[in-house]
């Protein structure tokens, strides 16, 4: 196993996740000031959860039962910025084709996540 991943930030799930977390940071700093600390926040936090979630999950690799459990709350946040993304689309902050974008990146990213649940004890064994 010559390409073994040794920490979090190699797993192209991280990687697609936080590349589209920051693609929301820059976003939202458009949003109107009114929504500083409801949609602008929520949004940014969930997208930032992804990644930590799995940050966390994969030290406790050792527990597989905690680390799936970290890659579902990393599933949920993830559901949880589509839903943002929702109410960015009806307010008029993003255009369609911006929302179908990441949309379609949090579809990956939580592919990517079921997959890993799938196969958690390539990960666990460690």
């Amino acid at each position: 196993m010559g390409n073994a991943i040794t920490n979090f930030r190699e797993l192209s799930v991280y990687q697609l996740a936080f590349s589209t977390s920051m693609e929301i940071f820059n976003l939202t700093k458009g949003y109107p000031k009114e929504e500083k600390y409801s949609l602008t926040d929520q949004i940014r936090r969930a997208s930032r959860s992804v990644c930590s979630n799995i940050a966390e999950g994969w030290y406790k690799r050792r527990y597989p039962a905690a680390f799936v459990c970290k890659l579902t709350d990393s599933i949920l946040e993830a559901a949880e910025t589509q839903s943002w993304l929702e109410f960015s689309l009806a307010c008029q902050y993003i255009d369609q084709i911006m929302f179908d974008q990441l949309l379609e990146k949090y579809e990956h990213i939580i592919a990517q996540l079921l997959t890993m649940e799938k196969k958690s004890e390539t990960f666990c064994h460690q």
